[in-house]
């Protein structure tokens, strides 16, 4: 006689014999003691946990009829009658199974529902059975809907299929969905001691728990398993055995592993490393053992007494979880998660295993580096940071040369109201007309009057006074810092109308490129006298020196003579800004224009035409499609 695996050969006969899946089996069992019975089951999960299992239990439990032949509909079938031996035997006349993997076309699921029209042979009920049934093609799935929705009360429905994404919610809806879980290694654990003890295998516990966290959740992995792993110990199930096929990780080498990080040994770290090498044990093995490891130590820092008594590595997991703190638990066990998806990027896994423990001793918290100094040298102290000189933001006090005349209109005021430190004052002292890079230059308001000011005491022989100049609408008190997000509303000013009408001259002229044209475009004009343009920009890249000045000699050579001085704020009233609110308006009044013209409306209405996003571009007198105005 030919030997029977492990998984087939203790497949579950009933209810009572599954494990793992008491949600699934206490709903069908109570629906079938109180016959509320669906027409379509659709039983989800991954590969092992028990779909074609319990499809098959339904089955029985709808067609047994008793070791006496008078019994019912039951939630425990007997095992013994016609149906019951033949479904598990695979040979009973109203039962069918269809493989959706290897008949997944229409003509299959049309041969099937023609069967549909007969009442059952020997049986209850007639069950169609349709496994993977993910890999139904559309025109299956459409072809099976009407049948699965009003199905003859003699046919019941059961579906399985272990990636319910890829099955049509059309189908979804017509059917009463169960979610068989993965099962938990404990679970797993239970079983297979109760196997092996019925086939007289002798197994140390440790070989047993190998075999339960390799199985993943899968009851017919670990069975297999199992299987695999009696073959290889010559009918004994050892740790050492087991661990060797599996390839795992010695569970002392994570031990060794996270007490040399915990004490910051960078030397054990390598040499464990290394030995893994040597055995040819797993890397990607090395790193999950060690998230597990990570993991229950973090549940004993959390909860102390949340430890089992039963488990022989509870004392060695404690020790390492008092060793650790819990900060350093929680970075070791995301970067072990994170480097075991490296693995793979790298030419050598060994070595990728190597650069991963080496990243978690280099973050640990508080690590010194060889020289053993713990300041980065990348990092500079706050006294270290040259700060720019700030300019003087008095209110209403401009910094300009004493010798420039003041205009008659506005009376001159005394001198500086405050003292001027040395480096602040220093400006004052450059020739007439000329604005140091990056020097702010001061707004007067013409409805404020300048305060009286004290002499400045720096510079003797030079004398500030104030310049009356046209103010637009915005204050910088709310300007941002250099490199804020931009995105701030077109908000039109009487300057930023002047200096867009300026600017779009110097660029019809090809007056100003490149830079000097960026500049332009995205600055705004705040101030202006006679002499002194402001200009506002909100990144400080383009407030260059030589952007600056070849836009100041375009200004000059197009009739402004003025000298100009960059501030870095906010910027609300842009060329730039104006350029595309005029594009968007030119866009909206286009689509408008298309939209309401009587042939594309007859088009839309009789022959069902649609316009096409983005295909509407306003056209420019010139006859170019460009919506971005110079």
């Amino acid at each position: 006689m030919s030997y029977l695996v492990l998984a087939r050969k203790y497949r579950p006969k009933s209810f009572t014999e599954m494990v793992g899946q008491e949600h699934v089996v206490r709903a069908l069992g109570n629906a079938l003691q109180t016959q509320r019975l669906h027409h379509a089951y659709l039983f989800t999960g991954t590969r092992g946990v028990g779909k074609t299992t319990v499809s098959r239990i339904l089955a029985k439990s709808l067609n047994c009829v008793g070791p006496d032949g008078q019994g019912g509909i039951t939630d425990q079938p007997c095992g013994v009658c016609q149906a019951c031996t033949d479904i598990d035997s695979g040979r009973f006349v109203d039962y069918t199974e269809l493989d959706a993997a290897s008949n997944r076309g229409v003509d299959e699921v049309q041969s099937l529902l023609e069967q549909a029209v007969y009442k059952p042979v020997q049986g209850r009920f007639k069950v169609f059975m349709i496994d993977e049934v993910h890999m139904l093609s559309n025109t299956a799935f459409n072809a099976m809907l009407k049948t699965l929705e009003e199905p003859p009360e003699y046919l019941k429905f059961v579906l399985a299929t272990t990636d319910p994404q890829k099955v049509p919610v059309t189908v979804l809806s017509r059917c009463l969905q169960f979610n068989l879980r993965p099962m938990a290694p404990e679970t797993v654990l239970e079983h297979l001691t109760r196997v092996l003890a019925a086939e007289n295998v002798p197994a140390e516990p440790g070989a047993l728990r190998l075999l339960a966290r390799a199985a993943r959740g899968s009851m017919r992995d670990a069975l297999s398993l199992t299987d695999q792993a009696i073959a290889f110990g010559s009918g004994n199930l050892e740790e050492a055995t087991v661990r060797q096929m599996l390839g795992s990780v010695d569970r002392s080498h994570v031990y060794t592993l996270i007490d040399a990080l915990a004490r910051g040994d960078g030397k054990t770290v390598v040499e464990t490393s290394e030995a893994l090498r040597v055995n040819g044990l797993s890397a990607a093995s090395t790193l999950e053992e060690m998230t597990v490891v990570l993991q229950r130590m973090a549940v004993l820092q959390a909860v102390p007494d949340s430890a089992d008594a039963s488990d022989p590595e509870a004392a060695e997991t404690a020790r390492l979880a008092a060793l650790l703190p819990a900060d350093e638990t929680q970075l070791l066990y995301s970067l072990c998660l994170h480097g075991r998806g490296e693995l793979g990027l790298a030419p050598d896994e060994y070595a990728a295993l190597t650069m991963v423990l080496l990243r978690l001793l280099a973050f640990k918290p508080g690590a010194m580096p060889s020289g053993g100094s713990s300041e980065k040298k990348t990092l500079k102290s706050p006294e270290a940071v040259p700060s720019r000189p700030q300019p003087v933001m008095a209110a209403a006090q401009p910094v300009v040369p004493a010798t420039r005349p003041t205009p008659p209109s506005v009376p001159a005021p005394p001198a500086a109201a405050r003292p001027i430190s040395a480096s602040a004052a220093a400006p004052v002292a450059r020739p007439a007309g000329v604005t140091p890079p990056g020097q702010v230059l001061s707004v007067v308001d013409e409805e404020h009057p300048v305060q009286p000011a004290r002499p400045v005491t720096a510079m003797p022989t030079a004398q500030v006074v104030a310049v009356p100049v046209r103010v637009a609408a915005e204050s910088r008190a709310d300007a941002p810092a250099p490199g804020a997000v931009q995105g701030t509303p077109l908000v039109p000013t009487e300057e930023g109308g002047y200096w867009h009408q300026v600017v779009r001259g110097l660029i019809a002229s090809e007056a100003i490129t490149a830079l000097a044209r960026e500049l332009a475009l995205q600055s705004q004009l705040v101030a202006r006298d006679a002499d002194q343009w402001l200009l506002r920009v909100e990144r400080e890249s383009l407030n260059s020196a030589s952007s600056r000045e070849r836009l100041q000699a375009a200004l000059q050579a197009a009739g402004h003579g003025v000298t100009l001085a960059v501030e870095i704020g906010r910027v609300s009233d842009s060329p730039a800004k104006r350029n595309a609110a005029i594009a968007e308006e030119k866009q909206l009044a286009a689509e408008k224009l298309i939209h309401e013209d009587p042939f594309v409306q007859a088009m839309m209405r009789d022959f069902g035409a649609k316009i096409v996003p983005g295909s509407i571009k306003p056209i420019e007198p010139n006859g170019s499609s460009n919506t971005q105005p110079k």
